[in-house]
C-alpha cells in the first residue's frame, strides 16, 4: 500500500470518526457497515467510503447532524439510501438493504467496537455478511471483492443463519457454495427455517 492509499484511508477514518461521534451525541440509531465495519472487525482496510445503516425514521436527524458538521448532503434517486460528502469523501446512509427496511433490531444487534480510535456500534458479523450478499444480482455480482473480507470474518459469522436468510437468492447462495469449495468455511452450511431479517 503506497503513501497515497494511507492518506486516503486516514482521511476516510477521520470522516468516519466525525460522523459516527456526531450520531452518538445526537442519539441516532445507527451502526457502521460496509468496508469500514469489516475493518473494525479485523479485515484489511478496503476503504473507499463510509457506510452507516440506520432506521429510516432517523434519516432526517442524521442529515441535519451532518449538515451542521459542514457535510454536503444529497438525496439520490435511489430509494434505499442518502449520501453526504465530507470534502469529497462519501458517506452512505443506508436505510434499506435489498428491499428490506433496516430495523431497530438490526441496530440493537450491532456490537460496540473500536473504529478509528472511537467506540462505535458495528454491524454484527453475520448481519454484515448478509448485507453484502443479499444485494448480489445479475448486474452486480462481484465475488472477488467479497472473498478477502469474508475470509477475514469467517470465524465471527453464523454461516447457517447467513444461508437461511440468503437461500432465496441464487447469486448469494452460490457465493456460499464457492466459499465451501475454497475451504473458507469448513462445515457445510445448512438452511433452517427462513429467519426474519433484518
Amino acid at each position: 500500500m503506497g503513501s497515497h492509499s494511507h492518506e486516503v484511508t486516514d482521511a476516510i477514518l477521520e470522516t468516519l470518526k466525525r460522523a459516527g461521534t456526531s450520531f452518538k451525541e445526537a442519539d441516532i440509531r445507527f451502526a457502521l457497515a460496509g468496508g469500514c465495519a469489516a475493518y473494525a472487525r479485523g479485515a484489511a482496510p478496503s476503504l473507499h467510503d463510509v457506510d452507516f445503516v440506520l432506521v429510516e425514521d432517523d434519516v432526517p436527524a442524521a442529515l441535519e447532524t451532518l449538515t451542521r458538521l459542514g457535510f454536503k448532503t444529497l438525496k439520490p434517486p435511489e430509494d434505499w439510501l442518502v449520501k453526504a460528502y465530507d470534502e469529497g469523501r462519501l458517506v452512505d446512509l443506508i436505510f434499506r438493504i435489498a428491499d428490506r427496511a433496516v430495523t431497530p433490531e438490526l441496530i440493537k444487534r450491532a456490537e460496540p467496537l473500536k473504529a478509528s480510535a472511537v467506540i462505535l456500534p458495528v454491524l454484527e458479523a453475520t448481519d454484515l455478511v448478509i448485507s453484502w450478499l443479499l444485494p448480489l444480482s445479475e448486474h452486480s455480482c462481484d465475488y472477488g471483492s467479497l472473498l478477502p473480507q469474508v475470509r477475514a470474518l469467517r470465524e465471527q459469522v453464523d454461516w447457517d443463519r447467513v444461508a437461511s436468510v440468503v437461500a432465496p437468492s441464487p447469486y448469494a447462495y452460490t457465493f456460499l457454495t464457492l466459499i465451501e469449495r475454497l475451504g473458507i468455511v469448513v462445515d457445510p452450511v445448512k438452511v433452517s427455517e427462513e429467519p426474519i431479517w433484518p
